[in-house]
């Protein structure tokens, strides 16, 4: 498998997508209600994707999908899978907020090996290839520094659509962050959020039940840009687009900066 070339698929295919998000976003967007948990879909989250999986599979025929709308495309269990996430903070985009982005990522065996991440509005993607390092375009070669603050961290905190309001854990956990950190982000789109931890703008990412097609492509760009990332019980944390939900719960910052994050969780 050459990565090289499926870095360039991804990155054409995502970039393209970004296009048609931005200039569908400037006009009437049509919304609607996805499932029974306030989730929302709209018509550009479908136009992404067709245009996402046209091009994925035009490529490679012979992989499989799985994308946020439609689910598994080609056989379940395949050794390559795609991860496409055409529209990720759809809510934002139907409230008129301009912060969104298009994910993908390419599984080995459900382990990420390639990961995409494309912000429409900044014209910006970030890419990273497992074991190659992260890079950002324009830019260059992604390495966050330390920088700790005499305020606090500056996080961003990240939970599942299944996490429901009366849920102890996630609550804990919000109360205890947000009265030892500096800020914290909810920016309902989990791929900016890793951006940022990967540049370097923010101190960390807490998560609880994170969804899982957004996950991989985010988690492999901040690993190779340098951060580590953790289960909540400071165990490895593998970014498995297969793994359950109750193991989709991590801690991830530069490595020195970890052990203090950890002591701010309840």
């Amino acid at each position: 498998m050459d990565l090289d070339h499926a870095r360039e698929v991804a990155v054409e295919a995502a970039e393209a997508a970004g296009a048609l998000l931005l200039e569908g976003a400037r006009g009437a967007v049509g919304v609607r209600a996805k499932g029974t948990a306030g989730d929302v879909v709209t018509d550009l989250d479908l136009a992404s994707e067709k245009l996402l999986l046209e091009r994925i599979l035009t490529a490679y025929p012979s992989h499989s999908v799985i994308a946020e709308e439609s689910g598994l495309v080609g056989a379940a269990g395949a050794e390559w899978t795609w991860l496409v996430d055409p529209l990720d903070g759809t809510n934002n985009v139907a409230i008129g907020l301009p912060a969104y982005a298009v994910g993908v990522a390419l599984c080995r065996d459900g382990r990420p090996v390639l990961g995409v991440v494309r912000d429409p509005v900044s014209a910006r993607t970030w890419s990273a290839i497992r074991g190659r390092g992260a890079v950002a375009s324009p830019g260059g070669r992604l390495s966050p520094s330390y920088a700790p603050s005499p305020h606090g961290p500056l996080l961003a905190w990240i939970q599942g659509y299944g996490v429901t309001r009366g849920d102890a854990t996630a609550r804990a956990m919000k109360e205890a962050l947000d009265l030892h950190a500096r800020r914290v982000l909810q920016l309902w789109a989990p791929l900016l959020a890793w951006a940022m931890l990967a540049r370097g703008d923010i101190d960390g990412i807490v998560s609880y039940r994170a969804e899982a097609v957004d996950l991989p492509a985010g988690a492999l760009l901040a690993r190779e840009a340098g951060i580590e990332i953790r289960a909540l019980d400071g165990g490895p944390f593998e970014e498995c687009f297969d793994a359950p939900a109750e193991s989709r719960s991590f801690v991830a910052a530069h490595p020195r900066a970890l052990p203090g994050l950890f002591d701010l969780l309840p």
